[in-house]
C-alpha cells in the first residue's frame, strides 16, 4: 500500500475541498479518478491509503442509466471487504450504504443550503464532534438518502435527512453532508447547477451569501475532523 489517496470524481468541482488541504500537509499525493473520463475498473482499490467517493448529481440506483455505477460499486467493495479507510460523501456515502445492502431512495424533497447537524451520542465521541452543530453549520445538497446499513453507527441527523454520518467498523465513514465545501470555490457549484436551483426556487444570491458566513467556520472544523478521523483509521497520509 501507498500514500497515494483515490478520489472518485463525478463532476470536477465536487472535489476534496478543504479534506485535500490535509493532505497535502501530510504529504499525501491524491489521484483524481474522473468518472467518464477514465476506466473506473482500471485502479486497483487495495493499494491507495485512503480511497474518497465523492458527490456526484445522478442518483445511486440508476445502474441502467448509468454504467459506471456498477464497477465503482464493485471497487467500494472490495476496499470496504479489505478493511482500508473508505469516506464516501453525498452520492459516495449513497453508494457505501448500497454497498453495505442498505435500501437507497428518493427522500421526496430536496435538502439544499445550509442547516447544522445534531450528532448523537457516538458522534459526539468521534471526529465528527468538530462538525456539532454547535460549533458550526453545515452544507447540503441532496434528494436522496439511504436507510442505516446493519452494523452501522449512526453519528448524525438534520431534522430533514436522518442519517447525515454513519460509520461501519472502524474503516468506513459516510457522509451525506459536504463539509469539504471551500468558500472561495464555491461559485463552481452555483453554476453547475443552475438548472436545479431554478427548479427549486432557491436564490443563489442567498446561497452565496450563507456561504460566506459559515463556510470559512466548516473550513477549520472540517479539517480538524479529518485529520483525526484519519489518524484514527490509522490511514498512511
Amino acid at each position: 500500500m501507498n500514500r497515494e489517496v483515490l478520489a472518485v470524481r463525478h463532476v470536477h468541482f465536487e472535489d476534496l475541498g478543504s479534506l485535500e488541504m490535509v493532505l497535502g500537509e501530510r504529504g499525501c499525493p491524491v489521484r483524481y479518478l474522473d468518472v467518464g473520463f477514465a476506466r473506473v475498473n482500471a485502479p486497483n482499490p487495495l493499494t491507495a491509503s485512503l480511497m474518497v467517493v465523492l458527490g456526484g448529481p445522478i442518483c445511486a440506483t440508476d445502474d441502467a442509466l448509468y454504467p459506471t455505477l456498477v464497477p465503482l460499486l464493485s471497487l467500494i467493495e472490495k476496499r470496504i471487504a479489505a478493511g482500508l479507510p473508505t469516506l464516501g460523501i453525498c452520492l459516495g456515502a449513497q453508494l457505501i450504504a448500497r454497498v453495505l445492502g442498505a435500501r437507497v431512495y428518493p427522500s421526496g424533497h430536496t435538502e439544499i443550503g445550509w442547516t447544522p447537524l445534531a450528532l448523537t451520542d457516538a458522534g459526539r465521541a468521534s471526529p465528527l464532534r468538530h462538525l456539532d452543530g454547535a460549533h458550526t453549520s453545515m452544507m447540503h445538497w441532496h434528494g436522496d438518502t439511504f436507510d442505516l446499513p446493519d452494523n452501522a453507527t449512526r453519528l448524525a441527523s438534520t431534522p430533514a435527512c436522518e442519517n447525515q454520518a454513519f460509520a461501519w467498523g472502524n474503516h468506513v465513514l459516510g457522509l451525506q453532508c459536504h463539509p469539504e465545501i471551500r468558500t472561495d470555490r464555491f461559485e463552481p457549484w452555483l453554476i453547475g447547477n443552475a438548472g436545479e436551483l431554478a427548479m427549486q426556487g432557491i436564490d443563489a444570491r442567498r446561497l452565496r451569501a450563507e456561504t460566506a458566513q459559515f463556510g470559512p467556520a466548516l473550513e477549520a472544523a472540517a479539517r480538524r475532523m479529518f485529520g483525526e478521523w484519519l489518524d484514527q483509521v490509522e490511514a498512511r497520509c
